[in-house]
């Protein structure tokens, strides 16, 4: 890893950057059977945070080059979803945003804003040559309303708070996946100590972020048999993204801001509540098992390449769920539903004690 980490840091354009990727690409996906699928995802991880951070650093450079002069201020380029927790797929979308820091005066805010704007708008092309497709719900940089200073966040964020209604809890479950790349990463941390705080001043948000977190029901029926894709070209596979892996992410993380374990990846947060004494040995594990074979079907889900991007539809084809799979996944499901009502269960013995 730490001869990848060195070409990638010495890669000295975008052309370079993207045959990197590609041929890691390649080689990553050989290996994910030969490995424990989060060690594997740790690995395939670290090569994205430092693709992602070595194209932040290019389009830098490329406006300093270009006479736009260098960043006015601090910021942090940041991740959400699953580049935020730190387990995207070989083939995962661009969900980012910039923080920057707030300028002295009015004259400066303009400078910064045009000048962040800029570079969003070239980091966000980079990502795109490098194969990383945009978010299809625009949380991305290139969006203003992920693009702004430190105190504008700051105040949005209160409004979330305040108003719990569904969009603005999907916003800050997406905020609390938040994990800065490149940059000055206190501006993030600095958020992420201000929801925290909130959640455990006023628990009751607890149950509007409850209702949202089961939003995606687990892929197994009553009889325990396989909720399968009835048309088009999934029929007969299973959703293993929406269907096993964030019924299991969203839960894991809800028990953390519940009990204000401050961890980034599922696999950190997991380990964060059994060492706080929040959760059973066996339980923790049990949701562990469920995440590496998660992490594993999802990898193996089919990929295209669409326009230079790399893209999927995170279904797991029937011909792919061999008798072997299908009994992981069952166990998978069977587990993620038990994390489930254990969510459930948590989340109203806090309140009630709130």
């Amino acid at each position: 890893m730490e001869k990848i980490r060195a070409e990638i840091q010495t890669a000295a354009d975008m052309e370079r950057l993207r045959q990197i990727r590609d041929r890691l690409h390649k080689e990553l996906g050989q290996n994910l059977l030969l490995l424990h699928s989060l060690d594997w995802n740790r690995e395939l991880n670290q090569a994205h945070d430092w693709l992602i951070a070595r194209s932040v650093r290019l389009a830098e450079e490329a406006l300093l080059m270009e006479g736009a002069g260098k960043a006015p201020g601090a910021y942090a380029f940041v991740l959400f979803g699953s580049g935020g927790r730190g387990e995207q797929t070989l083939w995962s979308d661009q969900d980012n945003g910039l923080i920057y820091e707030d300028a002295e005066d009015e004259r400066a805010a303009a400078t910064a804003e045009a000048y962040f704007r800029i570079l969003a708008d070239r980091i966000g092309g980079y990502l795109q040559l490098l194969g990383y497709p945009l978010c299809v719900g625009g949380v991305i940089c290139t969006n203003d309303k992920w693009r702004k200073p430190w105190s504008h966040y700051q105040s949005t964020l209160h409004e979330w708070l305040v108003d719990p209604n569904w969009e603005h809890i999907r916003y800050l479950l997406i905020l609390a996946d938040m994990r800065a790349v490149y940059g000055e990463r206190s501006l993030a941390s600095r958020l992420m100590d201000q929801m925290y705080a909130y959640t455990e001043r006023h628990p009751a948000i607890l149950e509007h972020m409850l209702h949202n977190t089961l939003h995606h029901k687990i892929s197994l029926g009553v009889f325990g048999q396989l909720i399968r894709e009835r048309y088009g070209e999934d029929a007969g596979g299973v959703d293993i993204k929406y269907g096993a892996y964030i019924p299991i992410v969203n839960g894991i993380r809800l028990l953390a801001i519940e009990k204000g374990v401050r961890a980034e990846s599922t696999e950190g947060r997991i380990a964060g509540l059994l060492e706080g004494g929040f959760v059973e040995e066996e339980i923790a594990q049990d949701w562990l098992e469920a995440l590496a074979i998660a992490v594993k079907l999802r990898s193996l889900t089919p990929f295209q390449l669409e326009d230079g991007h790399y893209t999927t539809r995170g279904k797991l084809p029937a011909d792919r769920l061999t008798k072997e799979r299908t009994a992981e996944l069952k166990l998978c499901l069977r587990i993620g539903g038990d994390l489930q009502k254990y969510v459930r269960k948590s989340i109203h013995k806090e309140i009630e004690q709130g």
